[in-house]
């Protein structure tokens, strides 16, 4: 598509609806990525439940729900629809962030103590966790209603682009407010932008007309029975096992990598360095792309391993200097958005790029060419796998990897960090990558493993 049919394709292929949700998914983004850089650490520390509690209540038990709701959640949003859903979606947000906050402040401490640390948290994201399991049915489901044939592929590269814009500019803002009011209001900060997302639901939102030929709400029942179907396929599970772990080194982004950038590496603002990941698929999307469509699913997948895998020793093992021009590009980008942000009266700096975080910040770009290559093929190869009059069920079951992802590398993050950052570890604290490493390599040839051995021959496919 060329430029100029492009830009009419904006103007005119897509309804005010379309534009309205596609807003209020980036500003939750913000919110919630704003939050997610911080909120290990603050678990951990300012709410003072160490970073093994942190990883679990983190990333095992939120996360977890956070991305396996959905499932369910889908009833909920088709009966009572998108605009209802969404409010219930921000409302429930507010007060769920603003609990969190709580936790971490004084006029929050007579409630915590009462309950329980651990206890007032465990709730404090349960909450949470209920009201990030609509988001994701209404907005997606929105942009399915209001585009067509021609428009629609357009449409959802436009969802996940704002997606990654919001994973990449919320932990900006993030910085400014921890520096200046404290780490729990990062989370006060989420809760209220949750507010006025609510209000802009309320009065700009409009639901979009339903299509004549859409089936009746689902039934909660038939959803568990058809989650009993998925499990029931044991190459497909197998397959969304395996794939679990890239979603385990993923999350050590944001479990483990916040204490070691801060701890081991003596730089202060850490969700800077967890954006690079974003940055970087932000700027390598279409090369990455294309590269993909020139391999096989299965290929694609485990090359995309093998990169993320390899990410965790570069971490260790590449010259600060080489990092340092490699990283380069993306560096220029961030400073660029930083600046922009400056310019609207945040008080955020330019971040350099020393010959310390320079390694990282390259390991995390590997990781995400990893990400870009394997990404565009894996919904493809999950579509194929499914028997063809069960592709909407199996397709619903896609993100369940993030979620057992989530689940194991909560864990492992918070063992990692007190081992290796703040236990017997601490003096080879580069090791912890190692670990993640291994986990990489392991997930590579069981995914070599189930090419041969489970994915199903092209006579059955």
């Amino acid at each position: 598509m060329t430029l100029t049919p492009l830009l009419g394709t904006l103007r005119q292929g897509f309804s005010r609806t379309f534009w309205i949700a596609n807003v209020l998914e980036l500003f939750e983004r913000f919110a919630y990525y704003g939050s997610k850089a911080v909120l290990a650490v603050y678990v951990a520390e300012t709410v003072g439940l160490g970073p093994e509690a942190a990883g679990w209540l983190v990333g095992s038990f939120f996360n977890t729900l956070l991305y396996f709701l959905p499932i369910l959640a889908g009833t909920v949003v088709d009966r009572y629809g998108f605009r209802k859903s969404l409010c219930f979606c921000f409302a429930i947000f507010c007060v769920g962030y603003f609990l969190i906050g709580l936790g971490g402040l004084p006029a929050g401490q007579p409630i915590v103590q009462a309950l329980g640390a651990r206890t007032y948290m465990l709730l404090a994201l349960l909450i949470t966790a209920i009201g990030g399991s609509l988001i994701k049915p209404s907005i997606v489901g929105t942009v399915a209603r209001t585009t067509t044939g021609e428009t629609r592929s357009l449409g959802y590269s436009i969802y996940y682009t704002l997606v990654n814009v919001g994973g990449a500019v919320g932990p900006f803002l993030a910085v400014p407010v921890r520096q200046n009011l404290g780490i729990a209001y990062v989370l006060v900060m989420s809760s209220a932008t949750s507010f006025l997302l609510l209000l802009a639901t309320l009065l700009f939102y409009r639901e979009p007309t339903q299509p004549a030929e859409t089936r009746p709400p689902t039934s909660l029942a038939k959803v568990l029975s058809d989650m009993l179907t998925v499990f029931l396929n044991l190459r497909f599970m197998a397959f969304l096992v395996i794939f679990s772990g890239f979603w385990v080194m993923f999350w050590q982004v944001f479990y483990s990598l916040p204490f070691y950038v801060r701890d081991v590496l003596k730089f202060e603002r850490f969700e800077l360095i967890e954006t690079v990941d974003a940055w970087t698929i932000i700027l390598i999307t279409v090369a990455a792309t294309a590269l993909a469509k020139r391999l096989k699913p299965i290929a694609a997948m485990t090359l995309g391993f093998a990169l993320a895998s390899a990410s965790w020793f570069c971490m260790i093992a590449t010259p600060p200097a080489w990092a340092q021009v490699a990283a380069a590009p993306v560096l220029l980008v961030m400073n660029l958005v930083l600046r922009f942000l400056a310019l609207l009266g945040l008080p955020v700096a330019p971040v350099e790029l020393t010959p310390t975080i320079a390694p990282a910040a390259f390991g995390l770009m590997v990781f995400a060419l990893g990400e870009g290559i394997q990404a565009p093929r894996y919904y493809e190869y999950v579509a194929n796998l499914a028997p063809k009059n069960q592709v909407g069920t199996y397709m619903g079951f896609a993100f369940l990897p993030i979620a057992i992802g989530t689940f194991f590398a909560g864990a492992l993050g918070g063992k990692l960090v007190a081992y290796y950052i703040q236990g017997p570890g601490s003096a080879n604290p580069h090791q912890m990558w190692v670990v993640v490493g291994v986990v990489g390599i392991v997930s590579t040839l069981l995914m070599l493993l189930y090419d041969r051995v489970l994915a199903p021959r092209p006579t059955e496919a």
